[in-house]
């Protein structure tokens, strides 16, 4: 059979802050979006590579892992005093690692008969661009760039000063076969190889941060052991649910998200051993509200411990002042915080900004979760206080107008238009397939605000406050009623997108009513209905269910969010599929993500990719611009995990809730290091004659439960 590989025509290796983005080749071609990017600022905007003047051909290249890159070049005809070297007699590799900073090995053989002698080249251009203009394609230089050059120690020195802002790039030649010169904006060396020689050099490149600067890895990448090469992430590892299949592609898929998922890990300042997750690279390694939150609980299964440092981050940037350029109010949770140069000087409101109607009814429902997956009473004693806040914002603020919805509007001049997970300016349409005018109310957001008032008055009771939880399950059930008499439809057997600004029913048909299936606000003799109207063709494209229906007339299968397919959407609308018992539906679409997944490269999901229909001689088409790795594509296959395995963890009350029920294509499961709370289970998933058993291989068997119907899930 023939393989078909599809991904971005790039190279990107990251940690942390720092990120690397290339060509093939492993040069930065200026003008371009790729390039060295640390703390939202491009320290590198253009890298080539020369020998006499020539550029070098392309063998391969790619990615060791997500700290480690190899780049194999070879020569073509390079004219010399001595005659020309005749094309592909030299070798070329570049590899690179990446951790504070990057450390980058150069290695050329010469694999002719003759001596060889030549200038090697390299063009290093640095623009100092915030992210934001790079990608907006609209650089403004407002500060200056200076360089110096120290050939006593082979050092390059490039900075850039704004006022109090300051960013720089130390460039450092170490262990070279010949010494380093630079002139004319090029570092040079001589290279001189005899017939099947030899030569190095190592370039480290260091970052400094106004006065803090950070090293880059020490050991050259392409003498570096096998271990080093192969586990960047040891500690890890053993921390996270370890699973064995009978599908290949699946198990490949799931070893990916969690490389994935380590890769994402960013350190909170000040605390070496917490961390929030990146939203996805290149244009997202910062903390994001919505993004760490919904990461978190796909984390839920997987590595229970996962969600406290995004809770903590939040917390700490809980607003508490109204703030109309940020949009900014009392107890909301932050969508985005910027670390760049226009963040800097506020000429953006990412300081963080506020744009985000749904982060801050996810923040409880994380709590909630986190406490399930944990048992840890003390995450409810340190974020009561925030989550609180956050359910007197959806009282006071979430709720313009006192009608009992969320509706959500900018009061920013610069702000966001649309402020639910589908950001995309033109991504809420109505029927006709126009922009809707705002406030806006979302489907989802009614479904979070209720399923975090269900699950805070579980907390509630957990707490002993049995007054707290009664109020809250009445306001539950009070928009329950309200929601379901709104925005139902009828006619169509579906839930309208939003409410416009006019509070008329949008009844455009998305997948927004999915999330809705997984929040349990949708009555049980409807499911069905919802159900059959998101797998029919117009929404389910045989490769994930799309965005929005084919029928719009704003439908674009190769759009951002107006009939594209995304995996964490599907992932979410899985378990609401499961939630009332489609486990078929809910299998349907796992097989869906997993088979498109086979098609990337490294199986490694983008953030998005194309609601074009599969018809058994296409393949799956990655939206152009995707961030790859992207935090919550890779943690949709833990959903989806989920989803088909009826997991729902309950550490509280030291039960796991199972519920399995394995397709056609899974005959097999095997979960080794499962926790719940302080228990670890190793557990074996079977599915014989149409039916799955489940089989404890190590643990305490009788923290096994059948799920509670209706439960807020974990």
């Amino acid at each position: 059979m023939l393989e078909i590989k599809v991904g971005p025509p790039q190279i990107a290796i990251h940690d942390g802050l720092a990120v690397l983005v290339t060509e093939p080749d492993g040069q930065i071609d200026w003008p371009t979006d790729k390039g060295l990017y640390f703390r939202d600022t491009r320290l590198l905007s253009g890298w080539y590579i020369y020998a006499n003047g020539e550029s070098w051909e392309l063998l391969n290249g790619g990615s060791l892992h997500h700290r480690a890159a190899r780049i194999y070049l070879t020569n073509k005809s390079i004219p010399t005093e001595q005659g020309d070297i005749p094309a592909r007699t030299l070798s070329l590799v570049v590899s690179r690692s990446i951790g504070a900073g990057v450390h980058e090995d150069i290695d050329i053989a010469n694999h002719s008969m003759k001596p060889v002698r030549f200038n090697l080249e390299l063009v290093l251009r640095s623009d100092f661009a915030d992210i934001f203009e790079v990608k907006s394609n609209r650089i403004i230089r407002r500060g200056r760039i200076t360089t110096s050059w120290d050939g006593q120690t082979g050092r390059l020195d490039t900075t850039y000063r704004n006022k109090d802002f300051h960013r720089e790039l130390i460039v450092q030649a170490e262990r070279s076969d010949s010494p380093a010169v630079y002139a004319n904006g090029r570092m040079s060396f001589e290279v001189v190889l005899e017939a099947g020689a030899e030569w190095h050099a190592c370039l480290l490149y260091e970052l400094v941060d106004g006065m803090r600067h950070y090293a880059p890895p020490d050991d050259c990448t392409a003498v570096a052991s096998d271990a080093h090469i192969a586990c960047p992430h040891d500690e890890w590892a053993p921390q996270v649910l370890a699973v064995d299949s009978t599908n290949p592609v699946f198990n490949r898929l799931f070893a990916q998200a969690v490389d994935d998922m380590s890769a994402m890990r960013l350190p909170i300042a000040g605390d070496g051993s917490s961390f929030v997750p990146a939203a996805g690279l290149p244009w997202f390694v910062a903390l994001f509200g919505r993004d760490s939150l919904i990461v978190s609980l796909q984390n839920a299964i997987v590595c229970p411990d996962f969600a406290r440092g995004a809770l903590d981050a939040l917390a700490r940037w809980q607003a508490d002042a109204r703030d109309d350029w940020r949009d900014a109010e009392p107890g909301k949770i932050a969508h985005e915080l910027r670390l760049g140069e226009l963040a800097h000087f506020k000429l953006i409101p990412h300081t963080p900004y506020y744009g985000t109607a749904d982060a801050t009814p996810l923040y409880p429902i994380v709590l909630h979760s986190a406490w399930r997956a944990t048992g840890d009473r003390a995450l409810l004693d340190r974020h009561l206080g925030a989550a609180e806040r956050c359910l007197a914002w959806i009282d006071e603020y979430g709720d313009r107008d006192g009608d009992g919805f969320q509706e959500y509007q900018t009061r920013s001049p610069v702000g966001y238009e649309n402020q639910g997970w589908k950001d995309a300016g033109e991504a809420v349409v109505d029927v006709e397939g126009y922009p809707v005018r705002g406030p806006k109310a979302l489907c989802e957001l009614q479904g979070y605000v209720y399923d975090a008032w269900q699950r805070m008055a579980e907390i509630y009771d957990a707490l002993g406050n049995a007054d707290r939880a009664t109020a809250l399950r009445q306001k539950a059930a009070a928009l329950f009623k309200r929601f379901n008499e709104v925005f139902w439809d009828e006619a169509s057997g579906f839930y309208a997108f939003c409410l416009d600004g006019e509070k008329r029913p949008i009844l455009s048909v998305a997948s927004n009513p999915g999330h809705c299936l997984w929040s349990g606000i949708v009555p049980p003799d409807r499911a069905a209905r919802v159900v059959e109207r998101l797998m029919r063709p117009d929404m389910w494209s045989g490769w994930g269910i799309r965005t929005l229906s084919a029928d719009n007339p704003s439908f674009n299968p190769y759009s951002y969010q107006n009939g594209s397919v995304w995996p964490h959407d599907n992932g979410i609308i899985a378990l609401g599929f499961r939630r009332y018992g489609f486990a078929r539906e809910a299998a349907a679409i796992a097989h869906d993500v997993v088979r498109a997944a086979s098609f990337f490269m490294l199986n490694q999901l983008p953030e998005l990719y194309s609601g074009i229909e599969r018809d058994g001689t296409n393949f799956p088409v990655q939206y152009l611009g995707a961030n790859v790795p992207q935090a919550w594509a890779a943690g949709s296959v833990f959903t989806l995990l989920q989803a088909i395995l009826g997991l729902q963890l309950d550490a509280p009350r030291q039960r796991l809730m199972v519920d399995p029920a394995l397709p056609e294509w899974l005959l097999g499961v095997t979960l080794r290091g499962l926790r719940v709370g302080e228990a670890r289970l190793d557990l074996r998933f079977v599915r014989e004659e149409g039916a799955t058993r489940v089989e404890v291989l190590d643990g305490d068997a009788s923290l096994l439960a059948r799920p509670e119907p209706g439960a807020p899930g974990a």
